[in-house]
């Protein structure tokens, strides 16, 4: 069964069709620049082997954008398919469900009404992830499932999801965490159980989710209880670009002293701060380079990274109680060995022992890479959102 999922942004479409459920990839690409002159559309097609097509051109809209790719699927030489008819179900990646959707959903209108019910939780990605759907209902005559960020997060307890604010807040503005990434931490969590060779209920995982943006989460016997990320992608581990964790009283006194307004706060937190506002980089490959040529920020800034995950190591083992995996996963968690060594530096007493010659190995398989005496199982497992959206999209339809 063809299954295409779908990921929408302000300005852009990115896309993979799936052959399930072997979860053979078809084709994939990305629409990049949508409603500017020089936009783009990458292309990437399998058959006996991968190829790639470019085209650049000015594309419109989404609609239009949407329309190319569909196109392209069925293009008799860069294409996969024979026509349209063939792709039996659409998902697409929603970046806030709020506390309306706790599983993968059919998408109808009053699902549609909640997603733009939950736009003042996610302002700059729910908008986008509506319009993809829109476009591909009106493209496509098929199911179409959308899964939610947030919703693996819904199983995290009240006590672990309240902020201590006032409750009115919570009720009148539903202001508590949510957690993302969640599609991710689900995949690396299944895959880890399978990779052990045991039910994932009967496993507790922290699962470290480091690319630009990441958060790690504490699950127990197969459900999220923690997760570091909160309301907003902001709360957490250092990232990119984005702080984590600070003083809340930081804005207020940046707004005092530097005369900011609360929106240009906001963008300086989210968007210039991390490990670029500490040495000027977001590319962790840059900034481990530098670090080796002596540059004293971009040690301070690795060292500020790998300690700020150390906590939140210890943090979820208090939860926990008992950790079987320490699970690595996107791109910094799975392709950067220096990160994963500096973490786990130090956690021998947690039961956490990483092997330096294990470490050193690259995959693109699943891997473990503790001694053969450490009680703790370190795994890298490279994570796959979109295979994960096309299973759930695949159960949905199917049922």
């Amino acid at each position: 069964m063809k299954i295409l999922v779908i990921n929408t942004g302000s300005s852009s479409i990115k896309y993979q069709l799936f052959d399930m459920p072997e979860g053979t990839v078809m084709a994939s690409g990305l629409v990049e620049r949508i409603g500017e002159s020089n936009s783009v559309l990458t292309h990437k097609y399998f058959k006996d082997e991968a190829y790639t097509h470019r085209i650049e051109q000015a594309i419109t809209d989404h609609k239009e954008g949407l329309n190319l790719v569909v196109n392209l699927l069925c293009d008799s030489t860069h294409g996969v398919l024979q026509d349209t008819s063939e792709i039996k179900g659409v998902g697409h990646r929603v970046v806030h469900g709020g506390e309306t959707f706790q599983q993968p959903t059919l998408i109808d209108e009053p699902v549609i009404a909640a997603i733009e019910a939950n736009i003042p939780l996610a302002p700059l990605h729910n908008p986008a992830n509506l319009t993809g759907i829109e476009v591909a209902r009106s493209i496509f005559s098929v199911p179409q499932v959308a899964i939610f960020d947030t919703a693996f997060h819904q199983s995290i307890p009240p006590y672990a999801y309240h902020y201590a604010l006032p409750h009115e807040l919570y009720e009148t503005y539903r202001i508590r965490r949510y957690g993302f990434h969640g599609t991710s931490h689900m995949f690396v969590a299944k895959a880890a159980a399978q990779f052990l060779g045991r039910p994932k209920d009967e496993l507790n995982f922290i699962t470290i989710h480091l690319g630009n943006g990441a958060s790690i989460a504490a699950i127990q016997n197969g459900q999220s209880v923690d997760t570091s990320m909160g309301m907003t992608p902001l709360e957490g581990i250092i990232m990119g670009t984005r702080s984590g964790d600070i003083d809340p009283a930081i804005h207020s006194y940046l707004a005092k002293q530097t005369g900011k307004s609360i929106q240009e706060i906001d963008t300086l937190l989210n968007k210039q701060s991390g490990l670029k506002g500490i040495c000027g980089s977001n590319d962790m490959r840059d900034i481990l380079v530098q670090r080796e040529e002596g540059n004293a920020l971009a040690k301070l800034a690795v060292e500020m990274y790998s300690y700020r995950i150390k906590k939140y190591i210890g943090a979820y083992f208090a939860v926990l109680g008992k950790v079987d995996s320490l699970i690595f996963t996107a791109g910094i968690g799975q392709n950067s060995k220096e990160i994963r060594s500096e973490v786990c530096q130090g956690l021998k007493g947690l039961g956490i022992e990483i092997d330096s010659d294990k470490n050193a190995n690259r995959s693109d398989s699943p891997q473990a890479i503790q001694t053969t005496d450490s009680p703790v199982k370190i795994l890298v497992i490279p994570t796959n959102e979109e295979l994960e959206i096309a299973e759930e999209t695949l159960e949905v339809i199917s049922t």
